[in-house]
């Protein structure tokens, strides 16, 4: 392979901010002198999770073996995902009064038609479900554990806990139509509205208007490429989601 010069279209700050996340962790380690220093390591992850580059062109353009950029990659995907906020931190602060947008999206992923569970029926792909819970303007709260593409939005919903920590804090949920029976808290637009009076109309207008900036968190989740079709193990999808999510924070408070 040949190696060339490029670019990635993430902050310097956030370069420089995971590479200290590495050093501490080498110092916790004592990790042994490396061939990349910490900084380096820190570009190489960044460049795999926002271009999706492979790992033998990245061991090629930073000069290690293919095995050295994995072992890099795998440590600083677990660095990140240790400071993804769980669910009951990602709530903290909320409770009655205040709303959140829940949503599922499909991380597609490489597999065959024998696969039955990643088959996702409203999607017509292979992938994995996951679910964002999302501030009123878009900004991602929490995201949660990937799961089968074929996991029903709400089934997921219910299985991490989403629905009954929302409806403890009596915080209003707005969700689409399936999330239907997701319980008190949970509004979703009316089926078949057309065919109702006009205030049931106007309902889903609104519903739809607030509901809309969510789709901004799946918009940020899917610009690190890596997630709009992932050839990695169905196991540590997860784990992308989590760092990528650690890495969004890192952009906020930035």
């Amino acid at each position: 392979m040949v190696p060339y010069r490029a670019t990635v279209d993430v902050p310097h700050e956030l370069v420089e901010h995971v590479s200290w996340l590495i050093y501490a962790r080498r110092c916790e380690c004592r990790s042994r002198w490396r061939k990349l220093g910490c900084f380096r390591q820190a570009l190489l992850v960044l460049v795999h999770l926002r271009k999706n580059e492979t790992l033998p062109a990245l061991a090629a353009g930073f000069g290690v073996s293919t095995a050295t950029a994995w072992r890099y990659v795998d440590e600083t995907l677990d660095v990140l995902a240790a400071w993804a906020p769980g669910l009951h931190e990602a709530l903290t602060g909320l409770g009655e009064g205040d709303h959140v947008i829940v949503d599922g999206t499909l991380i597609p992923i490489d597999r065959i038609a024998a696969d039955e569970p990643y088959y996702s029926m409203k999607h017509r792909k292979h992938g994995m479900n996951v679910q964002v819970i999302a501030r009123p303007d878009g900004t991602p709260l929490w995201f949660s554990r990937v799961t089968p593409g074929r996991t029903h939005d709400l089934t997921a919903a219910r299985v991490h806990g989403i629905v009954q920590d929302c409806l403890t804090r009596q915080i209003l949920v707005l969700a689409d139509r399936a999330y239907q029976g997701g319980g008190a808290t949970v509004r979703t637009p009316y089926k078949n509205h057309r065919e109702q009076p006009e205030h049931y109309q106007q309902f889903n207008r609104d519903h739809a208007r607030l509901r809309a900036p969510g789709e901004r968190a799946f918009a940020q989740l899917k610009s690190w490429r890596i997630l709009r079709r992932a050839r990695c193990s169905t196991r540590r999808i997860g784990t992308i989601v989590q760092a990528v999510h650690t890495l969004l924070n890192c952009s906020y408070s930035g």
